[in-house]
């Protein structure tokens, strides 16, 4: 060996640039491994956040028929792109301290405080929202309890009260029964994780048409446009003291605004580009989230989500079932027949 191949290995110019090459390459692959140590955790921990419930399991066959999907549809994606009806709730949850600061209350149970069904067409690039009102009154079906047996029938019982007596279960068993339209999924957040997510997604801009002055929601706001957090926007959602004729049929319209709003913010957002903001919505929407067992992983919620991505605020109408006084009780409804059916009847 010359001088100067010894120099090249050990203190000369050669030996150097090698020596830094090596050191590079070593910090790289640390980083890589950090790096995919770091995805490995975070894609758990969002997997992990979603707690589900069997539905189908405990409801049986005695159900809607799924809608049929044509070959030809199934097979123009390698995304799904059938039609699905999924029944959305928001769930009042009384644990937690969160929950309670936010209203929930101190005592024990949750109840369904909103509830929606979300129909996709096929292609999924359109949507129908239909809200239920928590005050009708229906026929509550049989349901199975998690500790055996089942609920009775009851006649004339408030809609939330499904929620209430035999949990997720039974709001699907409750609206299939109303509506005779098969639920492919159900997915229910809570108090605390809607407002995080609002949050998570830097707050929501809605208008409101007149003056709102609620003393049990705590919120107040004057006719016109506004930027909301979490917290208000979800003390949007709850409203229906301050404005009109305080009932429920008032909070549905505020409900449906923030669902436009929530639909125009995550179009402005490219999520896909910021991968903190991404992991962000994600944990706030996962950890509040309660699905069907068809949902309740990270890539049956992100297929769901990349097959949607056609669908805007544009394209989603939002409606609400049609009802009219109950006649047993001015301070309930029941659904106006038949325009309740026709709407149901479109969504098949």
């Amino acid at each position: 060996m010359t001088r100067h191949e010894e120099q090249s290995d050990t203190g000369g110019p050669g030996g150097r640039r090698r020596r830094a090459l090596r050191i590079t390459g070593f910090a790289l692959a640390g980083a890589l491994v950090l790096a995919a140590a770091a995805t490995t955790w975070a894609y758990r921990h969002l997997d992990d956040n979603i707690r589900s419930v069997d539905i189908n399991t405990a409801l049986g066959d005695d159900r809607p028929a799924r809608a049929v999907v044509t070959p030809s549809t199934a097979a123009a994606s390698p995304l799904p792109s059938g039609s699905l009806n999924i029944l959305v709730l928001g769930s009042d949850s009384r644990s937690g301290k969160t929950n309670k600061a936010l209203g929930g209350g101190d005592s024990g149970g949750a109840r369904s405080d909103t509830a929606m069904v979300v129909h996709i067409d096929a292609g999924r690039t359109e949507a129908t929202v239909v809200s239920i009102p928590r005050d009708t009154l229906v026929t509550r079906p049989s349901c199975p309890l998690p500790s055996g047996g089942s609920t009775a029938v009851t006649h004339g019982a408030m809609f939330n009260s499904a929620y209430s007596v035999g949990g997720p279960v039974c709001a699907v068993k409750t609206v299939e029964s109303l509506t005779h339209v098969r639920m492919d999924h159900y997915v229910e957040i809570d108090f605390a994780g809607f407002a995080k997510l609002v949050d998570a997604l830097g707050g929501v801009d809605v208008t409101t048409d007149q003056d709102i002055d609620d003393d049990k929601s705590h919120l107040r706001l004057d006719a016109g446009d506004h930027h909301l957090d979490g917290t208000q926007a979800l003390a949007l959602a709850r409203t229906r003291h301050g404005m009109g004729d305080g009932s429920d049929l008032g909070r549905i319209a505020l409900q449906q605004k923030l669902v436009k709003a929530l639909l125009e913010r995550i179009a402005t957002m490219n999520l896909l580009t910021d991968p903190a903001g991404l992991y962000q919505v994600a944990d706030a929407l996962t950890a509040s989230l309660t699905t069907d067992t068809g949902l309740d992983s990270l890539n049956e919620l992100m297929s769901l989500g990349r097959s949607l991505r056609g669908l805007t605020a544009d394209r989603t109408r939002t409606v609400m079932m049609p009802v009219l006084p109950a006649p047993s009780d001015p301070n309930r409804v029941v659904a106006k027949e038949p325009a309740a059916g026709e709407l149901w009847a479109s969504l098949r």
